[in-house]
């Protein structure tokens, strides 16, 4: 039985990820860190009040074998240069960190399709640096995924999301050979993707939209 670790559980990656662990008998334990506490009184779960300012003070709770990574924001939520790029560059790395500190096994990161450190945008920018420092740690298991346009139901709306996604669903059919990355996902295959990554060895560590699709049809 393992423990897994959860940073982003009330996203919308992060919401289909806790209900398919809680399912899941592989695990018994399922730590979420969060900054305020969510109504669950599954046995299997155990909220951890997370002070992500200073996330030293957790160290001693970012214990476990299998750590999934959510957390993700928008200039619309975090319209503060320093903010953004906190929350999408520097606490994903301290976890990281913490997290291979502590032996951690493995660690499933949800990143972004055309994630590069060298992108002239921010956020495919922080996501690519973010990649590099999780390579860089060397865990004995890394699972980067780089999905396209998330589907779900979002508590939040955001209007140039949900146009861009109609129109790729209209274009889904042209998306062959290298485009089909290109094609949204479903945000319940991405969370069943990342925990089959983490609980099988599938000699890949970066796996795009469409590898995201292949590996749970399998």
């Amino acid at each position: 039985m393992k423990t897994a670790l959860v940073f982003g559980s009330s996203g919308l990656v992060g919401g289909y990820l806790l209900n398919q662990l809680i399912d899941n008998d592989n695990y018994n334990i399922i730590k979420i860190f969060v900054r305020s506490e969510p109504e669950n009184n599954d046995p299997k779960v155990e909220i951890i009040k997370t002070d992500f300012n200073n996330l030293e003070n957790h160290k001693e709770d970012i214990k476990g074998n299998d750590c999934f990574f959510c957390i993700g924001t928008t200039k619309q939520n975090s319209p503060d240069q320093s903010e953004y790029r906190r929350v999408e560059l520097d606490v994903p790395k301290k976890i990281a960190q913490i997290a291979k500190s502590n032996s951690v096994n493995s660690f499933v990161f949800v990143s972004s399709g055309y994630a590069d450190p060298n992108s002239s945008g921010d956020y495919l920018k922080f996501k690519g640096e973010v990649e590099e420092e999780l390579k860089r740690l060397n865990f004995p298991k890394l699972g980067i995924m780089r999905p396209s346009f998330l589907l779900g139901d979002r508590k939040e709306k955001r209007v140039g999301e949900k146009i861009g996604i109609f129109v790729f669903k209209l274009l889904s059919p042209l998306f062959l050979g290298p485009l089909k990355k290109m094609k949204p996902i479903h945000s319940e295959t991405v969370a069943k993707a990342m925990i089959k990554i983490a609980n099988e060895n599938l000699r890949k560590t970066i796996f795009e939209s469409n590898e995201i699709v292949e590996i749970t049809s399998r």
